[in-house]
């Protein structure tokens, strides 16, 4: 995985991790990869990773099963849709219409731009 320097490279990860629950490749109660074999599937130190994995716990997205790993909560899929849906809404989609505004387009623009993709 190539990080970014905008973010923090433990939050990267949870994200990344976020992806993959809304991908379907976890789903409910379904067993995600270690600390261990996520931090070396992205080449991370494991406390990182360890970071990673304590945000998602703490966002309640993940839960640990002492002993057996670390499992997809329940409803995660949905509460990180909701949570990236805000976060869209609230902080992307206002410097996109500032920037559409800067460069004089429109929505007849973005819903053409949208219909070839």
């Amino acid at each position: 995985m190539t990080f970014s320097n905008d973010k923090a490279i433990y939050i990267q990860m949870a994200d990344r991790l976020c992806d993959e629950i809304l991908s379907g490749k976890y789903e409910d109660d379904a067993r995600i990869p270690s600390v261990r074999e996520y931090a070396v599937l992205l080449q991370v130190n494991t406390n990182t990773a360890m970071k990673a994995y304590d945000q998602l716990a703490r966002d309640e997205v993940i839960y640990n099963k002492r002993g057996l790993g670390y499992f997809v909560k329940p409803g995660a899929k949905e509460q990180i849709l909701t949570a990236r849906r805000k976060e869209f809404l609230e902080e992307h989609l206002p410097e996109l219409f500032r920037n559409m505004k800067l460069l004089g387009l429109d929505i007849k623009d973005v819903v053409k731009a949208w219909e070839e993709q």
